[in-house]
């Protein structure tokens, strides 16, 4: 079993980083924020020649024909750079619920997102999405668009949508692309984990207080030791998990793994900004993308409270 990343996954990686970067990097998710989608969708749209949309999608349907572990790979990088869009959904959710024709559009680019009672009621970014959909227990339908709800990120606009016609589907194939949005989230939390930490480690170093750099004082390292610790263990979970996703452990590696990454991700939003002191607060700054998204996710597609249950639940039956 092997839970590192190879030379295929890491180059899957800097491709993603070069894309994004030469699309405005930072500047993407920032317009997003402030309702300019447009470097957003050019974003999509070269990440989708790249063959990401289609990760998950069978090459008989026009996709890649990826594993879960080559998806977490590309979640932890649009993480890191905090990538807007219904990633989650379209990649990682509605390949294993769609039938063939609508996956093929999917990994030919097509943007579609869901709701997905009960771990994801509320579909994101339904106004930019072409195919819009409601997920059930055992049944898919069309969707169009309904009320809008608050959100804690501004990356992540939520919406309810009114089912038209419900088709049956497989309620296996259902609860299997529940856990891999779950894992798919995981690997994002990560990926924003490491981004805050980085945003923390550069900012420590050149912001002085008496005269030194505030990295030098042995209480901040302290905690950005902690969350270098803490995401080095969520990690390989992260991987595992995806490792294990076919199997009868996988629903248990996938809880353990979305938990884990949300309290190293969450932690690495409250050290970040505490590194940043007072900027970290202002809408101006660039940190509060990553630190609005990893609480908007860790209670997206499971809450701690629903995966914990879940691993309990596991661990009394054997």
């Amino acid at each position: 079993m092997r839970f590192v990343p190879t030379d295929e996954h890491e180059a899957l990686g800097e491709a993603i980083d070069e894309i994004i970067a030469g699309c405005g990097g930072v500047d993407v998710p920032r317009g997003w924020a402030n309702g300019d989608t447009a470097s957003g969708r050019r974003l999509w749209s070269q990440l989708a020649d790249l063959g990401l949309t289609g990760l998950r999608v069978s090459e008989d349907d026009g996709g890649m024909g990826g594993t879960p572990q080559d998806m977490v790979v590309a979640f932890e990088r649009l993480g890191y750079h905090a990538a807007p869009g219904p990633y989650i959904e379209s990649v990682a959710f509605l390949p294993h619920v769609v039938p063939s024709d609508i996956r093929a559009q999917i990994a030919q680019g097509v943007i579609a997102t869901t709701s997905a009672a009960p771990h994801a009621p509320w579909a994101v970014d339904a106004q930019i999405s072409d195919l819009i959909y409601a997920v059930g227990d055992s049944w898919w339908a069309e969707a169009t668009v309904g009320s809008e709800e608050e959100s804690l990120s501004a990356l992540r606009r939520l919406v309810v949508v009114d089912p038209g016609e419900r088709t049956s589907s497989d309620s296996a194939a259902i609860a299997f692309a529940h856990d891999e949005a779950s894992l798919a989230a995981a690997a994002y939390l990560v990926g924003a984990g490491e981004r805050l930490l980085d945003e923390a480690v550069s900012y420590a170093g050149v912001r002085e207080q008496f005269g030194r750099p505030i990295g030098e004082y042995q209480s901040l390292k302290h905690q950005l030791a902690d969350v270098r610790v803490a995401l080095s263990f969520a990690r390989p979970l992260v991987h595992g998990a995806a490792v294990t996703l076919s199997d009868h452990t996988g629903p248990r590696a996938v809880s353990a793994a979305k938990v884990a990454a949300g309290v190293a991700a969450r932690r690495a939003a409250r050290t970040a900004l505490q590194v940043h002191g007072a900027i970290g607060y202002t809408a101006e700054h660039h940190l509060g993308l990553w630190v609005t998204q990893v609480p908007a996710l860790d209670t997206a597609w499971g809450t701690p409270a629903t995966h914990r249950a879940r691993i309990a639940r596991a661990l009394r039956a054997e």
